[in-house]
């Protein structure tokens, strides 16, 4: 029988074409049915329509359904794949905005800081939904492929409360790698290592990268048999753009003698040291893109990917369709995962999974990154070992706050989702516990409508003791900025003039024309 891939979020344009364009690549997987399933009626009919006519355009049997009822494209899946945003782009504006105020710069604000805890207060009461019906419609065994984020604390609920094995996927060692075998190409080649004209690739660079999603590590870089961990530190100074792009990450191997996984930008808010002073942001990010460190940038590539979308589908339609071969076949984990398990054929990635022992200084029951082996054995994750310790302490500061942001969650528990925000490393070198509580209430009473979780009674105190703090004058003061590198949201006519926007809104990955 052929598969079925129950794809949840299909609305978004990019990754869902990425990923159907990767599957049927594999030849065995020809006649997928692939469903479909959003809540946003109109984006979900023109990516249907864009997947058939490039199936249709490589001559293949798969077919498409597109359906507004969940359980009805979960029914009978092999597999299922979630790529949703809970709230959408008007929740994503309140978890920048918000915090602003409070003195908290964001550059994305989707994995910890105060806007990832409060994506994760939407996202994980839906997926548990989304697990529930899984148990309930599935294939027998059907595995749970998540690609939302906040990436740790979603997979982590999924996988203790929702009773389906979750697997996160994230592309964040795959970018990294490409950064670091770009910079051995040229130190190479300036030591006479290599010819003007070869090149080094992601195959000739071996590598481990452990620890939690976007804060991962490389713990080992090999090329021709040579550690070049010891020589990360030169690798990057000595690129000409990296070195100007990649300022916090550079500063960190200076620290802690390892290169990180996360962009510049991405990276900077997970940690205290770099957008806690606003007179100092300016000096560790770089605007040529907005991975680089902009204020709210991830929000204005995404705003202005929706906008170009619905306003140029009709020339989409029109686009010479994609060939599907196996050149064009992108690095995301997922359709390789699928295919591992269906063929057989082994395949090596990093993925998101509930540590037993993988990383013995980390706690177990945490969801970490690691290396993996995917056959028709299943997903076999080896055990890494200790993390260096500098990168086990970042990581163990996020990871116990992830904890407690993600029962906050599943618990619909204020305090705790309070004691969260509370210990957040870049919330807490910014605000002080008063401030922190405050930011908190307003969030919750901002974003109540995707707040099922939390009891009406809870907004309401929320809501109360803004109030009271307004009437009797105990408000903290609160900070009117734009934040200290925001840029302007372009419209649809501005992008019709920028061929390189153009194209970053129709990519799945909005990093890819930046440097990632």
């Amino acid at each position: 029988m052929p598969l079925k891939i129950a794809m949840i979020g299909a609305g978004s344009v990019g990754f869902t074409r990425r990923l159907l364009q990767d599957l049927l690549t594999v030849p065995e997987f020809a006649e997928t049915h692939f469903a479909m399933m959003d809540i946003n009626e109109r984006n979900l009919s023109m990516v249907r329509q864009l997947c058939e006519r490039d199936i249709q355009a490589n001559n293949l049997p798969a077919t498409v359904t597109a359906t507004l009822d969940r359980r009805e494209a979960i029914q009978d899946a092999d597999y299922v794949i979630c790529m949703i945003r809970q709230g959408g782009l008007e929740a994503f504006q309140l978890d920048i905005d918000i915090p602003l105020k409070y003195g908290v710069d964001q550059c994305v604000g989707d994995t910890i800081c105060a806007g990832g805890l409060m994506y994760a207060q939407r996202t994980i009461p839906v997926l548990l939904d989304i697990c529930k019906d899984i148990r309930e419609l599935a294939k027998p065994g059907a595995i749970f492929l998540n690609y939302s984020n906040p990436m740790a604390m979603n997979t982590w609920a999924c996988n203790k409360y929702g009773g389906v094995k979750t697997i996160g996927l994230c592309h964040g060692v795959q970018h990294g790698h490409e950064q670091i075998a770009a910079c051995i190409e040229l130190w190479a080649r300036q030591e006479g290592l290599i010819g003007e004209e070869e090149t080094v690739t992601l195959k000739d660079v071996d590598i481990i990268c452990a620890g939690i999603n976007h804060q991962t590590w490389y713990i080992k870089v090999q090329w021709r048999g040579m550690d070049m961990i010891p020589r990360m530190l030169q690798l990057f100074e000595n690129h000409p753009e990296y070195r100007e792009t990649e300022k916090v990450r550079i500063d960190v191997i200076r620290r802690f003698g390892y290169f990180t996984t996360e962009s510049n930008g991405h990276f900077s808010e997970y940690v205290p040291w770099y957008r806690k002073r606003t007179d100092e942001i300016g000096q560790w990010i770089d605007l040529s893109s907005w991975i680089n460190g902009e204020t709210g940038g991830y929000l204005r590539v995404c705003t202005e990917g929706r906008n170009w979308f619905e306003t140029d589908f009709p020339n989409w339609l029109q686009d010479e369709p994609p060939v599907f071969s196996p050149e064009n076949r992108s690095l995301e984990h997922g359709s390789y995962i699928i295919e591992g398990l269906e063929t057989g054929r082994a395949y090596r990635g990093h993925f998101n999974i509930v540590n037993e022992g993988h990383i013995t200084n980390l706690p177990n029951g945490c969801v970490i990154e690691i290396p993996g082996y995917v056959d028709k054995n299943g997903i076999n994750m080896p055990v890494v070992g200790d993390l260096p310790l500098a990168c086990a302490a970042t990581c163990s500061a996020s990871v116990r706050m992830q904890e407690m942001g993600m029962e906050a969650a599943v618990q619909g528990d204020v305090m705790l989702l309070k004691q969260a925000m509370l210990h957040d490393p870049l919330v807490a070198a910014v605000c002080n516990p008063e401030e922190i509580w405050q930011m908190t209430d307003e969030m919750l009473v901002a974003q109540s409508e995707w707040l099922p979780n939390y009891r009406p009674e809870d907004i309401a105190a929320a809501h109360t003791r803004l109030q009271d703090h307004e009437a009797h004058g105990t408000r903290v003061k609160l900070i009117q900025t734009e934040g200290a590198a925001r840029l302007h949201t372009r419209t649809v006519e501005e992008l019709a003039l920028d061929k390189e926007a153009r194209e970053t809104a129709k990519t799945s990955d909005k990093g890819k024309f930046g440097t990632n």
